[in-house]
């Protein structure tokens, strides 16, 4: 099967001609022939709360088809399902409910966001539910599921010993929700931490004699920086400096939950009530608690800023599958899975594949 499109993007650059897709896997591509559209790698999330009135906190198996067809419709073919900060029963039964094969965008493991936050920069997450590192509990989370990434705060008393096991269990370790210094941070990346979450947000702010976590991560070459690319949760002026100091080390994120698709209302975050209003998701004090931004829209508002659109994709695709060492995903080559997007000149989608399955038709 020939998808009929001009172009692919294929290693960061844009290549003139077809792509064929045989048995699930890309073929060829180059291939020639007229064609519509550019074929793009299928959007890879981070970083989903839940999606299209879905909360994954609550979530059964038939949320998460409802959940990852609406997710398809925005590009997005793969991603984590995150689950906040919970009491260890609610959360290991959350866990549990996440299916091992879903309909629509694949589950790529799950992302715990918590429970090892700082106190003082938890955001929306709930204090009560709050823990301090505990390797016990670490080690029973990890045996509830197929755990992918979590959160932490590295300055915390004891983390250092959490950072080391998940390393051990394969787990990413993203550094997030903390009050961490630059000096803290550091030793965190220098272990096993590699990536940090919604970068500005929920952190230590940027100090021109105590950067914090923020400037240590832009300051390396070797941690890649997750953002939430709405308008909101950065301004854009924000992501222009993140983006000149990180080329090819964002991550973009939707952070998206229920309300994600649906518009004003509202939602639930977990226990907490969330009000989206004007495209903004906020508890009931007013605090930011995850977003509706959509992966398609995270990637044409970073264009918008003047990013090429390869790397604006990039950043979509395979700079958070880089994160989680998933070499066959975020890409465009023979012999990977057909997680294809394919995009017109105003970037509307206009086809998403799974394995080779058109799922998605304009």
């Amino acid at each position: 099967m020939k998808l009929g499109v001009e172009a692919a993007l294929v290693g960061g650059s844009l290549v003139s001609g077809d792509v064929e897709v045989v048995d699930g896997v890309i073929a060829r591509y180059g291939v020639g022939g007229p064609g519509r559209g550019i074929a793009v790698p299928g959007f890879v999330d981070l970083q989903v709360n839940g999606f299209d009135g879905v909360d994954f906190l609550s979530a059964d198996a038939q949320g998460y088809e409802r959940a990852g067809e609406a997710l398809l419709v925005t590009g997005v073919t793969g991603y984590l399902p995150t689950l906040t900060t919970t009491p260890e029963d609610e959360l290991v039964a959350a866990m549990r409910e996440i299916p091992a094969r879903a309909h629509g965008a694949r589950i790529l493991g799950i992302h715990l966001e918590g429970p090892f936050l700082a106190p003082g920069r938890l955001g929306a997450h709930s204090p009560t539910a709050r823990r301090d590192p505990d390797p016990a509990l670490l080690e029973r989370l990890l045996d509830a599921g197929p755990v992918r990434m979590m959160t932490l705060a590295p300055e915390l008393d004891g983390a250092d010993e959490l950072i080391d096991l998940l390393g051990r269990r394969g787990v990413v370790v993203s550094c997030g929700h903390s009050d961490a210094t630059a000096e803290q941070a550091h030793r965190a990346f220098d272990s096993n931490a590699r990536t940090v979450t919604h970068l500005f947000n929920a952190m230590r702010p940027f100090g021109h004699r105590e950067p914090g976590i923020a400037g240590a991560a832009l300051a390396r070459e070797d941690v890649v920086v997750q953002v939430i690319n709405d308008g909101i949760h950065l301004a854009p002026d924000t992501v222009k400096v993140i983006w000149h100091a990180a080329p090819g080390r964002v991550a973009l994120v939707t952070d998206a939950m229920a309300g994600a698709r649906l518009g004003d209302g509202t939602y639930s975050l977990g226990a907490l009530v969330v009000v989206v209003r004007n495209g903004a998701a906020r508890g009931p004090t007013g605090v930011l608690a995850g977003s509706v931004l959509t992966m398609i829209d995270a990637v044409r508002n970073l264009h918008a800023l003047g990013v090429q659109l390869e790397d604006a994709v990039a950043a979509a695709t395979s700079v958070p599958a880089a994160v989680l060492r998933l070499p066959t995903v975020g890409r465009i080559d023979r012999g990977l899975p057909a997680d294809l997007v394919v995009l017109d000149d105003r970037l509307e989608i206009g086809r998403v594949l799974v394995g080779g399955v058109a799922r998605l038709v304009a």
